[in-house]
């Protein structure tokens, strides 16, 4: 393992900061999170006395559990009155691929009305929430500026705001809560994939991110909704907790979502995330990558129909294990794979297409990989937006932060 991890480091221009050892050691006294933290849809006494008698929408996917069992229905058998589910990319059930039309349906437990907040439709309307007169939102997220639960969740702010409707968030914890990193989103590059002048990795768990929304202006026209948080319980910004289930079909293991901010840019280049593989988001290649030893051949799989290069052999770098172990451990965004393979890659000029400046939300970091910057100046160029960012997260934390 630690071979890999040094050959890896050689080809890209890094030097990872520690001995083969010393990887090792790193193994064996990887940080887990061991202690109880209760999420917080199980904190039924703090938030199902403000159900009763309501009517009420469910916004969910696969993560919304309590323990074993879905949200919907536990709340179902307490009595609650579910009108109708809102679902996020990838559906009610988390099987779409990303960016897949997902279209209303019944869910077929319980037959409830899902309404898709994904593609033309992102925000409910007015005639969907008249009869509601709460929303409950229960999504995992992975702690990532263009992971697009952020952007449903903006969307269904400003709808209960609008329609003048509560909203409950059941907080969860952030499985990349324990750093922040990356640029700053710029204003003129908003879109679904970034609606918020925040880092790559802002180091919020959903809650805390919502309460910023709400206080910051951030919601359209300034608007603010009438937002209550049910805080969990046990969880401080130090924590790396291990996700109970995948939070969309490409993130599979605590490998993929440590790996994935860093690897989410490449999604606006030629290179493949290994969509179509048994690991995506945990390796990286292309047909025409130069220099690389390791191969994989993306094919049709659940989650990735019909993946960028299908069923041809891509050049690239298994980073399995490197992200289990380095990248769980150290709190930065890395971008020596980018550099890496945009200097292996021979076609300089299709490499970037126009989803990068979306992904990384400014339009300086293309630049500046195609200048030679090297990620120490390119990391320089970030500080003073992060630190202003933090500023204003420190307002809106609710748990104990990681500095």
């Amino acid at each position: 393992m630690s071979l890999r991890i040094l050959l890896l480091s050689f080809f890209l221009g890094c030097i990872v900061p520690f001995t083969p050892a010393q990887v090792v050691a790193k193994l064996e006294n990887q940080v887990k999170t061991d202690k109880e933290i209760t999420v917080g849809a199980k904190r039924l006494d703090l938030y199902l006395p403000m159900l009763k008698g309501k009517t009420v929408a469910i916004a969910g996917n696969q993560t919304s559990l309590i323990g074993g069992c879905h949200l919907v229905d536990s709340l179902l058998t307490l009595g609650i009155k579910i009108k109708l589910i809102f679902s996020p990319e990838h559906g009610f059930r988390g099987k779409q691929d990303a960016g897949q039309e997902v279209n209303n349906s019944k869910d077929r437990k319980t037959g409830l009305p899902i309404v898709s907040l994904y593609g033309d439709h992102k925000k409910p309307s007015a005639k969907e929430l008249s009869e509601i007169d709460v929303v409950v939102f229960d999504i995992q997220d992975v702690g990532a500026r263009f992971y697009t639960y952020l952007s449903t969740l903006h969307y269904i702010m400003e709808a209960c705001a609008e329609s003048k409707k509560e909203l409950i968030i059941l907080d969860r914890p952030n499985p990349n809560g324990h750093y922040v990193d990356g640029p700053v989103m710029e204003d003129a590059h908003q879109s679904f994939v970034g609606l918020h002048p925040v880092p790559i990795v802002y180091g919020m768990t959903i809650g805390e991110y919502a309460r910023m929304l709400n206080e910051e202006g951030w919601l359209g026209k300034g608007i603010r909704c009438n937002l209550r948080v049910i805080p969990l319980e046990g969880y401080s910004h130090s924590d790396l907790y291990q996700l109970p289930v995948a939070p969309s079909p490409n993130l599979q293991t605590m490998s993929a979502v440590y790996l994935y901010p860093s690897l989410c840019l490449f999604e606006g280049t030629c290179i493949s995330v290994g969509r179509g593989t048994e690991a995506p988001f945990e390796m990286i290649g292309h047909p025409k990558l130069q220099g690389a030893l390791f191969s994989f051949i993306p094919t049709s799989r659940i989650g990735a129909a019909d993946p960028p290069y299908k069923g041809q052999k891509c050049m690239g770098y298994d980073l399995r294990e490197f992200g289990k172990v380095y990248m769980a451990n150290n709190r930065r965004l890395y971008l020596f794979w980018l550099l890496g393979t945009y200097k292996n890659y021979p076609d300089k000029q299709q490499y970037f297409n126009t989803y990068f400046t979306s992904l990384s939300g400014t339009s300086f970091l293309e630049k500046q990989v195609k200048e030679g910057k090297t990620e120490d100046e390119i990391r320089e160029s970030w500080k003073p937006a992060l630190v202003k960012f933090k500023q204003i997260r420190k307002k809106y934390l609710l748990y104990p932060d990681f500095e």
